[in-house]
């Protein structure tokens, strides 16, 4: 991840779409988050949290199509908690314990 001071104005604001995509997925509105995701298909960070968002939601044939998509592994339906938390860390958010929200 580049340092926040240093990344473009573009790849900060899309950074800041997919962090606010990723809190309001841990809200419940998984909707609004997988649409953020889909508006910035192709990037490998967006694509990822298309997979974690269907994850979330327990679509796990959907979320193994966008872990290809986004390079990465299929970490399993348990790993959610782990690798929601990797993704605000990347994105630049809290990297605090988390809890869905029902």
């Amino acid at each position: 991840m580049l340092p926040l001071p240093f990344m473009s104005e573009r790849t900060a604001e899309l950074r800041a779409r997919l962090l606010a995509a990723v809190e309001v997925a841990l809200g419940g509105d998984w909707e609004a988050a997988h649409l953020v995701a889909q508006d910035h298909e192709g990037d490998a960070l967006a694509n990822w949290l298309h997979a974690v968002v269907h994850r979330m939601e327990g679509d796990l044939d959907n979320a193994r199509y966008w872990y290809r998509r986004a390079k990465r592994a299929f970490p399993g339906p348990e790993a959610v908690e782990h690798e929601i938390a990797e993704a605000r860390r990347t994105l630049g958010g809290p990297a605090g314990a988390l809890q869905e929200k029902a």
